[in-house]
């Protein structure tokens, strides 16, 4: 393991950029399927129909396709986009197709009546989803939500085929430049394991506070 710690800042420097990209991608890809899970239930009928081609298209696409179609594909029309570019909205993206169903499975999750208790106390729109429906949807939401976060952590390793400097990259070459890849590897995946145990652990305590409120 001596290669590791005598790498082990390039390694770190990796990881920074993969936690970047993966905050990233959570905070604008939730961001998105927030917005699209509302517009697929409450939207007019011409958006409900781009959401819903959206989401179906997205989350039948493997996610490197949707990246090599960003960074190959845009700059065929003119528009110029590095890797993290691509790669950050590639993910964000596929996380806001998949976060889109899970709101809108959680707000179909809230009975009838507690919405049409809140039209009743003069609640509009958005001050009935935030103070009425979201606080009732979240603990249905949270679990899905929570696996979307890891799974956009583990997608972020991909991006190492687009030449972003994340965790996977940094490893891959070290191991290249001293012809010993097993324990950079293993160093790796143990980073990318303890990110997303934290993350999961993290979602559990919080789903057991939302359970308990």
């Amino acid at each position: 393991m001596q290669v590791v710690w005598d790498n082990i800042g390039l390694l770190l420097i990796g990881l920074r950029s993969t936690l970047i990209l993966s905050a990233v991608t959570v905070v604008s890809g939730s961001a998105v399927g927030l917005l699209g899970g509302v517009g697929l239930l409450f939207g007019p009928l011409p958006v409900r129909g781009l959401l819903r081609a959206y989401v179906d298209i997205v989350r039948g696409l493997p996610l490197l396709v949707l990246i090599f179609f960003i960074f190959y594909g845009l700059p065929a029309i003119g528009l110029d986009v590095r890797g993290f570019e691509a790669g950050a909205l590639a993910l964000s993206l596929f996380a806001g197709a998949h976060v889109s169903e899970i709101v809108r499975g959680g707000i179909n999750a809230v009975p009838k009546g507690q919405i049409d208790a809140a039209k009743a106390l003069g609640l509009t729109f958005w001050p009935r989803l935030a103070w009425v429906v979201f606080p009732q949807a979240a603990p249905s939401m949270l679990p899905p939500w929570i696996n979307v976060v890891v799974e956009m952590v583990k997608g972020t390793s991909l991006v190492v085929l687009v030449s972003v400097n994340d965790l996977l990259f940094a490893a891959t070459k070290v191991a290249e430049r001293t012809a010993n890849p097993m324990p950079l590897y293993l160093a790796a995946a143990a980073l990318y394991f303890v990110v997303n145990f934290a993350i999961s652990r993290s979602g559990a305590w919080l789903e057991r506070r939302l359970s308990y409120g």
